[in-house]
């Protein structure tokens, strides 16, 4: 496995919506196993594929929080939501693209998805609470869309400046 690069805010990919796979093969299992690599390696909950330079239908996501606690992976090719509850609620995201910056966003509290799994057989996946939120945060990247489209222009614009401004301070050290 190889861990890959993160592609961050504003890299045109992420503003791109991915196309569909054709067919789940040995090849595009590698990639999968690569973007979890990847992820747990940033210590994230999920990646998307554009987030990697892969304008594909791909997604990963593991909420649990320990080595102990793992639970099975999630791995969604070309996942689709079918339902959504008309509930909705607010919490805090981040983003491996958006590098240490945080911002409270409304989500369905629960959603359907259909999808195609690590062997290319067709899943349906219910999520509620925190699973519900991570996979709609990721199959909205699958859309061209970040967790910072979804707030008001002000707190994106100021979320923004904070993110120019820990980058430059990254690259003074440099």
């Amino acid at each position: 496995m190889a861990v890959l690069k993160v592609y961050e805010y504003p890299h045109p990919i992420l503003k791109k919506k991915a196309t569909e796979v054709e067919a789940v093969d040995d090849e595009l299992r590698k990639f999968l196993d690569d973007m979890l690599e990847t992820m747990y390696h940033a210590v994230g909950v999920g990646l998307a594929a554009p987030q990697v330079g892969v304008s594909k239908r791909i997604v990963v996501i593991d909420i649990s929080h320990d080595d102990e606690d793992k639970m099975d992976p999630l791995y969604m090719v070309n996942p689709k939501i079918v339902w959504k509850s008309e509930e909705k609620v607010c919490g805090e995201e981040g983003c491996l693209s958006v590098p240490e910056q945080k911002a409270e966003v409304e989500r369905f509290a629960a959603v359907k998805v259909e999808y195609l799994d690590y062997h290319g057989n067709k899943q349906i996946l219910e999520a509620e609470d925190f699973l519900a939120i991570a996979v709609q945060h990721e199959l909205d990247h699958l859309d061209g869309i970040l967790y910072i489209d979804r707030i008001s222009r002000l707190k994106r614009q100021m979320l923004l400046k904070k993110l120019q401004k820990l980058r430059e301070e990254k690259h003074e050290r440099a």
